[in-house]
């Protein structure tokens, strides 16, 4: 049934794979059960609240890509995005939480109506073929960055920026067994590699005091969300203030999503012949229903997470995978101490990891075409050093408009792809 429903064989996968995947991808995403909560609690939000929102979202957004799309990619409240509804829309502009809540509670309809208008869809496809590869291998690249960072690889400095850190340090020590030792089982093309890298990198954490046990109860009821659901603040929602929070959210989040599930998608060999998605409208809705509903129940933007490249790594190919991820979730409910032990040292590693595994797509760039390798080298390196991937699309984007038309080969251009780079130019007016 299982097979017939996600065509898994179809795809060239097993049920065993998927399963190993979606456990996987909600590895290397757990930790946003802990971050969410931490974050969007300094705006006055209850933090357990918010932990059971984050938890719930997450799996209905998941669900929906998991049934509907049928795509292995998970969904939970996106990083950067909870950054700036705590600490600019609420703590920097003043606002109530509530007020944030309702912009993003918009952002969600919004979503769904240019979802449902295929206006979403007309900018995944009009992304040129090069740069798809350009954002698989700038994804790569910004998630080894954050995995070297959370890892203390990589460390501020302030003479340089970036540094490395201290190689005694135990969570550093934690990562780098982790790194060869799932070096060496992805080599040896060891089903569960990246799983097995992150157990065994958790169970050295105990005696060297990077994991800790949980005390008390591993089970426990979800916490309740009264404090939070269905609060919002419609005073002031046609104000200049709303427009530019909501564009913001609007922005980071379209290209964010749109970027992650091109990169990925082209990574895992799941394009067409003309390189579009399958099935990407519903990919698409999956992203807006999640955004809408986590409003609803309490929390920041939910989207695409492109942490799904690790489940993608270890072969996973269709909704299965996703549903397991959405299913973990749903346990984390009620185990969260449990889930939450695992360092980040020890998922570090797989992000490393999934880095190369990412870049690989960048063979298929005519780098002798200067009017196509600028602008994908543009989009890879802006990704990691402005540590968003919708920076580095917006890069990409407009060298390559500009590229073409200066050097007359403007009919290259599609005209959606004219109204994207036109955007993007928008975007830094009113920033």
């Amino acid at each position: 049934m299982l097979d017939k429903f996600f065509k898994i064989s179809e795809s060239g996968s097993t049920v065993k794979t998927e399963i190993i995947a979606g456990i996987t991808t909600f590895m290397t995403m757990a930790y946003i059960l802990a971050v969410n909560p931490g974050i969007l609690s300094k705006t006055g939000m209850d933090s357990n609240a918010v932990f059971a929102a984050t938890a719930i979202s997450s799996v209905i957004a998941t669900l929906v890509m998991a049934l509907w799309a049928k795509l292995p990619f998970a969904l939970a409240p996106g990083m950067g995005l909870n950054a700036f509804f705590a600490f600019t829309v609420v703590l920097g502009m003043g606002n109530t939480w509530q007020f944030a809540l309702t912009a993003v509670f918009l952002e969600g309809i919004v979503f769904t109506i240019l979802t449902i208008f295929n206006i979403r869809e007309l900018i995944v496809n009009a992304i040129p073929l090069n740069l798809k590869h350009a954002i698989s291998a700038g994804i790569g690249l910004f998630i080894a960055f954050i995995g070297l960072h959370n890892s203390g690889l990589i460390v501020d400095n302030a003479a340089t920026l970036v540094g490395l850190g201290n190689i005694t340090d135990n969570t550093v020590i934690i990562t780098l067994f982790g790194l060869i030792l799932t070096g060496v089982l992805m080599s040896l093309k060891v089903r569960g590699a990246l799983l097995i890298g992150i157990f065994a990198s958790t169970i050295l954490g105990i005696p060297l005091g990077v994991t800790h046990i949980p005390d008390g109860n591993l089970v426990s009821a979800p916490p309740s969300i009264s404090s939070i659901v269905f609060r919002f603040d419609f005073h002031d929602i046609f104000s200049m203030k709303m427009l530019i929070i909501l564009f913001t959210f609007l922005f980071v989040d379209m290209f964010d999503t749109v970027g992650t599930l091109v990169g990925v998608a082209t990574k895992a060999n799941m394009l067409d012949e003309k390189g579009r998605l399958p099935r990407v409208k519903e990919a698409l809705f999956a992203d807006a229903i999640g955004t809408t509903i986590g409003a609803i129940l309490g929390t920041s933007t939910v989207t695409t997470y492109v942490e799904s490249a690790s489940g993608v790594a270890e072969g996973g190919r269709t909704g299965l995978t996703s549903l397991t991820t959405a299913g973990m979730f749903l346990i984390a409910l009620f185990l969260a101490p449990l889930f939450l032990m695992v360092p980040a040292a020890a998922t570090a590693p797989v992000l490393i990891l999934i880095g190369s595994f990412m870049i690989t797509p960048i063979v298929n760039v005519d780098f002798e075409d200067m009017t196509e390798s600028i602008p994908v080298f543009l989009t890879i390196i802006m990704m990691p050093l402005t540590y968003s991937i919708a920076e580095g699309i917006v890069f990409g984007m407009l060298s390559y408009v500009a590229l073409k038309v200066l050097t007359g080969r403007y009919k290259e251009v599609t005209l959606v792809s004219y109204f994207i780079a036109l955007f993007f130019i928008l975007k830094f007016i009113i920033e």
